[in-house]
């Protein structure tokens, strides 16, 4: 899902970091001293699981967290995910500092959109539609970055639309995967930790 250094164009780089800046002020607007820790693990788990590659046909996939994230977090998904980020390409040349906006946008942005539609449906008695807002909040999650990437890799060039394709197609067992992980680890965190699902309610 990383884009690499020299594949976008100044145009697509340029709104990238725009718009991550602007999502980064967000996050760090509504992050309060009590949610520092949930913050932090949140984005070690992101960076973690963005290193676990699993070859699907020519290329490889990896769990990316993104919905667990953003149901958790909100705006704050923002500075989560780009520190994971800088991590990833100083330590292990994944991504790079100059696509740093561009991806840090393509995944924190669904993350959030996803918070804002799908954590109100987590609270209440009702089991069933708990599951279905954790699951749809992991799958398209990560579909919207999937799309937002490939959207990133078509207005650069239109030669870049077979493997935009590719990138969609490669992921789908992965948007699957990750609505299904999603409502495993929700479910976990309602019955022993309800307290953090609460506490991303300061963000709306």
């Amino acid at each position: 899902m990383h884009i690499s250094e020299g594949v976008l164009s100044p145009e697509v780089l340029t709104a990238g970091a725009v718009l991550a800046c602007a999502g980064i002020a967000m996050g760090l607007r509504t992050l309060k001293d009590k949610r520092l820790v949930t913050t932090g693990l949140m984005s070690a788990a992101f960076f973690v699981g963005s290193l676990i590659h699993v070859p699907v046909g020519p290329g490889n996939v990896h769990l990316l967290l993104v919905g667990l994230i953003g149901m958790l977090l909100g705006w704050a998904a923002f500075p989560a995910i780009c520190v994971a980020l800088i991590l990833q390409a100083v330590l292990f040349q994944f991504g790079g500092i100059t696509v740093l906006g561009v991806n840090t946008v393509t995944m924190a942005l669904p993350a959030v959109c996803c918070h804002y539609a799908f954590r109100r449906y987590l609270c209440g008695t009702n089991v069933a539609r708990s599951r279905l807002a954790a699951f749809l909040c992991g799958s398209v999650s990560v579909a919207g970055s999937c799309l937002l990437t490939a959207l990133a890799l078509a207005l650069t060039s239109e030669a870049f639309l077979p493997s935009a394709t590719l990138l969609l197609l490669a992921h789908i067992p992965v948007i699957i995967i990750e609505g299904c992980l999603s409502v495993f680890l929700i479910g976990f965190l309602q019955r022993v930790r309800p307290d953090i699902l609460n506490l991303s309610a300061e963000t709306n």
